[in-house]
């Protein structure tokens, strides 16, 4: 196979203990989340490196690297997309918003939904419709789950709560370890914006929340205040 330019300088900064930590990391024994995945190597901030320098990288060319099974080229894939997205007329949002819904099985890890989720579904969908999200918070797919609650934390940057406390509610008796730490962690962001908000949430549902959710929930809070919540369990 021959390799793109892009492709080239990503294996230039490939790590030699890099793939058997990643693997290791992300857990891709036979069962866990990510055993269809394959790495090569690439710290996280490396892969940012080389997203910055081909930010301008043409549709055709990132939508290859997203169908790649190599997770740090969908990961690049992505990052070049939120670079483009921010930098990007209404147009070219919408275009790449799009692209991302069509491609959307593509964004199969936890890291690619954390890095793109809410910088370009968040952010397309701030003023606009949201029940696209509403339906993912139902849909089979971890992914999809995970990609609907993270996408709103675009919104709690904007003050704007009523679609994570929503998504969070239905969420609550979901089954996967990766969807209680991705409500808790964007409730814990929720906190830092309204501290009220964040204990009306616990308040009404704190009994009914996983343990590994409300942990990540009450990260911020002052000790005494996690201890009650916690006993409440």
């Amino acid at each position: 196979m021959v390799l793109t330019p892009v492709q080239v300088k990503l294996r230039e900064l490939v790590h030699p203990d890099g793939p058997s930590k990643m693997a290791y990391y992300f857990k891709t024994g036979k069962g866990q989340y990510s055993a269809h995945d394959q790495f090569i190597g690439v710290t996280r901030g490396k892969v940012r490196q080389v997203a910055h320098k081909f930010e301008h990288l043409a549709g055709h060319a990132v939508r290859a690297l997203l169908h790649s099974p190599i997770h740090e080229e969908r990961l690049l894939a992505l990052l070049i997309w939120v670079r483009q997205f921010q930098k990007g007329t209404l147009e070219v949002r919408a275009r790449i918003y799009k692209a991302y819904m069509m491609d959307i099985a593509q964004v199969n890890n936890w890291d690619l939904v954390d890095f793109s989720a809410p910088q370009i579904v968040g952010a397309y969908l701030h003023t606009r419709d949201q029940e696209v999200l509403h339906a993912f918070s139902n849909d089979k797919s971890l992914w999809k789950r995970r990609i609907a609650i993270v996408a709103t934390q675009y919104f709690i940057k904007k003050k704007e709560f009523s679609t994570t406390i929503a998504l969070s509610a239905k969420l609550l008796t979901d089954h996967e370890d990766l969807i209680h730490k991705a409500v808790g962690w964007t409730l814990r962001e929720m906190g830092k914006q309204s501290k009220e908000a964040l204990i009306d949430f616990l308040d009404m549902h704190a009994t009914q929340m996983p343990r590994t959710m409300l942990r990540y929930a009450l990260e911020r809070l002052d000790e005494p205040v996690r201890k009650d919540y916690m006993k409440r369990t």
